[in-house]
Formats: C-alpha cells, structure tokens, sequence
C-alpha cells in the first residue's frame, strides 16, 4: 500500500515576474517582505502537514518470542544464532505445585532457570552486547498466574518477583483460551500490575505492559473486547494490544491470504482499541491508535492446515507496519526460525524447531531486522551488575564451572570459564579456544553464555556412588576395575596400573588410567 504523496509547493522564486519593475520605497519594500514571508510559510506549513501524513508516526519495534523452556535450548545471546537485538521470552506461568509461584513453563522456578537453563547468565550477555528482552507471562499451555493465583497480595508478588528478578522494562501478558473469559482473573490481574507498574514508576524504572490477545479477520471477539476494558479499568497503563495474527481456521474466508488476514485483523483491532480507551475517556488519534498495535505472526507453517505464513508475507506485513506506524512487530517464533531438513520435505509439517518453509534460517528474523524501533530498554547502569571484572588468569577456586584446558576433551553440552566468560560446548572439540571468534559460514564449536558473576564459587563435584573408602596409594599395582579415593572423590581404574595419580583436573581426559566416578557442574547428563 503506498503512502500519501506530499502536496509540492511552488518555491517563491520560481515566480514569473509579470508587472513592471519599478524602485520600490522602504515601506512598501518591509511589506512586501512580509507577505512573502507569509506566503512561504504558508507553503511549509502545507508540506510538513502532508509530510506528518504520510510519515510513520511510530517506528514499529521488532521483538521475536523465544520459547525458552524448550529444546534443545535456544541460545538467544548468541548472535551465531540470533540476530534480533530484542527477545521477549516466554513463558512465565503458575508453578505446577505452587500456584502462586512464577516458573518457567511450570517447571523452572526463577532461581531453577538461573542454574538449569542458565538465563540469567544468559540474559546478561544479551544486555552486555546491547540488546534486551521482555518478559512474556501466560501462554497457551500452561496456566497464567492470574488464573491461578486468587491471593491479590501473593499475585503482586510473583509480578513483582518477575520484573525485579529481570530488571524489566517491559512485559507481556499472553492471554490464551479460557483465560480470555476469565474476568475475575483479568481483574486480579490489572490491580496487581497497576501496583507494580507505579513501584517501577516511583522508583525511576518504568515498565511498559502489553497485552497479547488471539484475534479473526474481523478483529478481537467480544471477549478479548471485555478483557481489554477491563484491564484497562484496573488502572494498568498498556503500551498497546498485540493481537496473534495465526491459527485463524474458519475465521479465515475462503481466497483470503494470511497477509490479507493479518492486515484486516490489524485493521478491525486498531478501531476496537480506539473504542475501548474512548469508553475510558481517552480519545486516540489513528496514529496513536496504531502506536497501540501490535502483530505476532507464526512464520512458515500454522497450526492448523492450509496456513503458511510464507517470507513474502513477513516483509509484506513489515512494509504495511511501516505504512501504518505499529507499535510493534513480533513472531512465533525464534526457535522455529530455520528449515526443517531433509526429513520434512515436501511435507506440511508444525514443529516447534523449524518454520516447515523454503526459509533460510533467520530469515523471518532478518525480516523484522529491517524495523527501526527499539522498544523501551533496561537501565544501562544495571546491565552488568552482577558480572565480576574480567581476570588476567582465570582462578579455579572462583570459577563456576572447570576452566578450559586446552588438552581436554569436551562434549555438547559441556560448560567452561575462560577468560572471565562462561561458554557451552556446542558439539565435541578439544583444543578448540573458545573466546577465538569465528566467522558466521564456520561457527564456533562454544556458544558464550555470559560473564562470571561477581559472587562465583568453584564446582563441587557430586559422587555417582557411595561406599568407596579405599584411598588411592602410589605404591600399590591397581587393576582395572579396582576404586579409589582420591582428593575426597571417588576413581575406578580403566587399565592396571602403578603411581598414575588420578586427574584432579575436570574433565578428567580419556587418556587418564582412572574414570571419575562424580558428576561435574557444567558437565551434560550422561558425559
């Protein structure tokens, strides 16, 4: 859709000269000047107006999901692997014992997260290199706290754990299925939020809240309307409605496009958020509506059979974001931004590790790379608060994980400190530096997970049996098959063998007469 053209105006000097040129006194010369002047700014007033229209008011934000929960794990720090400057993670929810309890997916509590998934090491490195995340909340599948949680005072605690645990400055509530209908719950849910959210205010870090709802060609169902009044009305100042343009099913009419669908939705929506803050009191301009609009399409194969969200649609929906000035621009989802391989050609397919379509990967991402807006940021001064200052020598008393060696073998998985930064084995190498850069076509066989934190202790090994007591004795003949201990922990001989001390070095090499028997921090299951 092409932009209104600037009106042209006719510059002063591009008049013809029609009457006699006479001497023209002091006087009559200042009023002749006057009315240039007057006629001129006449003509910039006429441009700039037409220029304010056609230009976008907002530049759109590009925020893609990542499904953080699933794997294998999506190493959103690391621009090998994404390019977006901007994540928002999902999905925060109740807790599966503890209703009141945020966790990720229902499993990982915020401090199991920070050790088995390693998000907030994870999240740091984002924000060291200058990008940030948002914080998604609810989701389709698991229970979102509002729903879960009817203690009002309890709720505003798990929000609040959430968004100071992150630092955020912005978050998004996902609201899917029953939940949409579920009233008490988007009341308890506004009250709590609007408490937070003046917290964050007071306190100099204001958070931003978007509210994400499922929407048809037609626009958001009166439901998400009412859930949309509502939270409004519990006092939440929302940055804008982004609305899941996908899975449209028979909302969708027959010969209609998922980019038609996107835009027609988009449209319907911007008219209802108008509405909805008019019946607060709060007249919007159109581009103060579309500022409020957001889009979540799910790239290459939907869920339901015969929607493809293809490439060509991703840049025609940019290019109308652009057109429109929308607020914001994300995508289900990150994890799901490259081909499926050979095993799915030809074949529609949903997965939630590959688009199902001719994409190259990051492709979607590179996609809404072209998107100019920044969305809001966390404070500077605390992106690193808890990173320790980068050593000359990396110490192994202060180091969380083994440090690397570079005679060591190392599986997928397996994590080391090197030069003050946590890195993850991406699959085997040995002798492979990890804080050597490579280029995008040969990438490293480390992904960096972050900085050490400044509070970092060494690794305590945990024993894989008991009962072994027998300390390891330079003048006996061991052999294989025969335990030790050694330095408190426990060995098994892999070939006979006298005076070969066992490797307090982790991890212990192949080469090295005796098996540890105990698991190492950092160490993957099964190593």
């Amino acid at each position: 859709m092409d932009a209104p053209r600037p009106v042209e105006a006719t510059p002063a000097d591009d008049i013809e000269e029609t009457a006699p040129r006479r001497r023209l006194s002091w006087p009559r010369l200042g009023l002749l000047v006057l009315v240039l002047g007057a006629l001129t700014g006449a003509a910039v007033v006429s441009v700039s107006s037409a220029s304010d229209r056609s230009r976008t008011p907002t530049a759109s934000w590009g925020v893609p999901y990542v499904d953080v929960t699933l794997t294998p794990t999506f190493q959103f720090q690391d621009p090998a692997v994404n390019s977006a400057r901007t994540v928002a993670l999902s999905f925060v929810v109740a807790d599966h014992t503890k209703s009141c309890t945020p966790s990720w997916g229902g499993f990982f509590t915020l401090d199991a997260a920070a050790s088995d998934l390693d998000l907030d090491l994870r999240i740091a490195q984002l924000r060291s290199s200058g990008g940030d995340v948002m914080v998604s909340l609810g989701g389709q599948a698991n229970t979102e706290l509002a729903v879960a949680c009817s203690d009002l005072g309890k709720l505003t605690s798990a929000y609040r754990d959430v968004v100071t645990r992150y630092d955020l400055a912005s978050i998004d509530l996902d609201i899917e299925g029953k939940a949409v209908a579920d009233l008490a719950a988007a009341t308890r849910r506004a009250q709590a939020l609007a408490v937070v959210q003046r917290e964050r205010t007071k306190a100099g870090h204001p958070l931003q809240v978007w509210l994400t709802l499922p929407v048809a060609p037609t626009g958001l169902t009166p439901q998400a309307v009412e859930l949309l009044r509502t939270t409004l009305a519990g006092g939440v100042d929302l940055a804008g409605v982004n609305v899941m343009t996908m899975d449209y099913g028979g909302s969708r009419p027959a010969g209609v496009s998922m980019l038609d669908a996107a835009e027609q939705a988009l449209e319907a929506t911007a008219k209802q958020v108008g509405q909805a803050y008019q019946s607060r009191g709060t007249t919007l301009s159109e581009a103060q509506r579309w500022a409020r609009l957001g889009a979540t399409p799910m790239i290459g194969q939907n869920d339901v059979d015969g929607e493809v969200f293809t490439l060509a649609d991703a840049q025609g929906l940019v290019s109308f974001a652009r057109e429109r000035g929308l607020g914001r621009m994300s995508m289900w989802s990150a994890n799901r931004d490259q081909p499926c391989g050979a095993s799915f050609t030809g074949v529609a397919v949903h997965s939630n590790t590959c688009s199902g379509v001719d994409a190259p990967a990051k492709a979607f991402t590179g996609v809404l790379g072209d998107l100019t807006g920044t969305g809001p940021s966390a404070p500077v001064t605390n992106v690193v608060r808890d990173a320790a200052p980068v050593p000359a020598v990396d110490n192994p008393a202060t180091s969380p994980y083994p440090v690397w060696r570079v005679d060591a073998q190392y599986p997928g998985g397996y994590k080391v400190v090197w030069h003050g930064k946590i890195y993850e084995a991406r699959y085997y190498s040995t002798g492979n530096d990890p804080s050597i850069v490579t280029n995008a076509d040969a990438p490293s066989s480390w992904a960096l997970l972050g900085p050490v934190p400044a509070n970092a202790t060494a690794p305590k090994p945990v024993p894989a049996v008991r009962g072994v007591t027998a300390a390891w004795n330079p003048e006996a003949l061991y052999q294989r098959g025969a335990r030790v201990v050694f330095d408190g922990l426990p060995y098994e001989a892999r070939w006979a063998s006298k005076g070969a001390a066992p490797s307090t070095l982790f991890p212990v090499r192949s080469d090295d007469a005796w098996q540890a028997l105990f698991a190492v921090p950092g160490e993957p299951t099964g190593s």
